[in-house]
């Protein structure tokens, strides 16, 4: 088996053979190599020790990433390589950490330690494919499967019962029956790992193809009650309403599923409806009702946000959508949607419509969005127009009207939100003559 190795990729495996030392491309570049995809990043394994690899590229940028744990980033201007020398590693005590780390001369124990078969393959064009635990077959099967005892694998770190969801995500496979087994046994172990930590694997489950898929092994794996309690209360919950024929985490995948691959938009669909267990109402007829739910689904977005340690700017994008998802109502003029725009900003509102039109058509199989559709239509057309819809976009500003020699005060506030409401409603008159006119005509000065 001969695969197409970038040259920025041979040139460092070259040097280090040129010095007599083994190279191979690892890990998950190999993985995608077997299975026709363009690797992200490539990483190096080689026997040369941390100083050495410096030696070896000191005509290169280095950087000492992990230098204790044998890692070395050599700096090229198509892509940087972690190279990193062959390792055995210790006993883990913490469920995270090994208690040491020992250099290897081997490539075999190197991939030994490896958390899943599909990630513990080595190439080189001088042996082609090593694969000492069936990598290549487990990729034909489509399976996840540790290396070795599984236990063993997620004792060693408990986030790799979260990884190998991931993997399972991103790729379509399967979790291999006794994989499947321990990571149910061991989920709880994930509480022990840190929020960042969790926090990355799971946005790369919501950022995948299918991200359903990844939610739904996670709620088998009884993982939701661990990272996402909040979201694991919408299982099986009904909604008891003829518009829905999905309970609410059914109807959440069902979104999540259906918006463009943005972080920010798969947060707030995944969790837009995480208040309506706390919401739900059932009228005499027997249908309900969940008024207010996404106020609910905000505080509680809001608090499962700041306990994955999320920067505030993405806390602030994905409440926003959650809050303002409700906002579909068909008889929305072209008012309305300025004001709209002007709520949510000219950055995030196609992503709020991007999530209406993927709630409704998840209500039920006759939902219509053919009126969603269509006011974003009209919203991208309002925003190629530049019509304006907030006050920075009049024609003048409060400095215009102290020259009109009106005094400073709650008064010019009040003249811009008054000029703001007669622009919305023709956007004609955004000029700074017919501006001044109307402010002279609606406030008179003083003598």
């Amino acid at each position: 088996m001969k695969f197409d190795i970038p040259d920025y990729v041979n040139v460092v495996l070259h040097k280090l053979e040129e010095f007599g030392f083994e190279a191979f491309v690892v890990g998950g570049s190999v993985r995608d190599l077997i299975l026709g995809k363009t690797p992200h990043d490539y990483d190096v394994g080689t026997n040369a020790k941390p100083e050495k690899i410096e030696e070896i590229f000191n005509t290169f940028k280095t950087i000492p990433i992990g230098k204790e744990y044998g890692t070395i980033i050599v700096v090229q201007k198509e892509g940087n390589i972690e190279v990193t020398t062959y390792r055995i590693e210790g006993k883990y005590l913490d469920g995270r950490r090994p208690s040491e780390v020992r250099f290897s001369n081997k490539i075999e124990e190197d991939l030994s330690r490896r958390d899943f078969t599909i990630n513990a393959m080595a190439y080189n064009k001088n042996l082609g494919l090593i694969d000492l635990f069936n990598g290549r077959l487990d990729l034909e099967k489509k399976i996840i499967r540790t290396v070795g005892n599984p236990r063993e694998r997620f004792s060693e770190d408990y986030l790799r019962i979260l990884r190998g969801v991931r993997f399972a995500t991103q790729l379509g496979f399967k979790l291999e029956n006794k994989t499947h087994i321990s990571c149910k046994e061991m989920s709880h172990l994930l509480a022990n790992i840190s929020a960042e930590r969790i926090r990355e694997e799971l946005f790369k489950i919501l950022l995948s193809n299918r991200p359903s898929y990844g939610l739904k092994l996670m709620n088998d794996l009884d993982i939701l009650d661990i990272i996402l309690p909040e979201l694991k209360a919408t299982v099986g919950f009904e909604q008891h309403n003829p518009n829905h024929d999905k309970d609410v985490f059914e109807h959440s995948l069902c979104v999540l599923d259906g918006v463009t691959d943005v972080l920010e938009i798969r947060l707030a669909a995944l969790l837009h409806d995480i208040g309506k267990p706390h919401t739900l109402t059932i009228d005499e007829k027997g249908i309900g009702h969940f008024y207010g739910h996404e106020k609910v689904s905000v505080d509680l977005t809001s608090d499962i946000l700041i306990r994955l340690k999320c920067s505030n700017d993405i806390i602030k994008d994905v409440t926003l959508l959650i809050s303002e998802h409700m906002t579909k109502g068909r008889s929305m003029k072209a008012k309305g949607l300025k004001r709209l725009i002007s709520r949510v900003g000219e950055n995030m509102i196609i992503q709020l419509m991007d999530l209406q039109i993927s709630d409704r058509m998840c209500t039920n199989i006759l939902a219509d969005v053919e009126f969603l559709e269509n006011r974003k239509k009209d919203i991208l057309q309002i925003l190629d127009r530049n019509e304006p819809y907030e006050k920075k976009q009049l024609a003048i500003d409060g400095n215009d009207i102290l020259n009109l020699g009106y005094e400073q005060g709650i008064i010019i506030g009040d003249i811009l939100d008054y000029l703001m409401e007669k622009v919305i409603s023709n956007s004609e008159l955004n000029n700074k003559e017919k501006l001044i006119e109307l402010i002279r005509n609606k406030y008179k000065l003083n003598d």
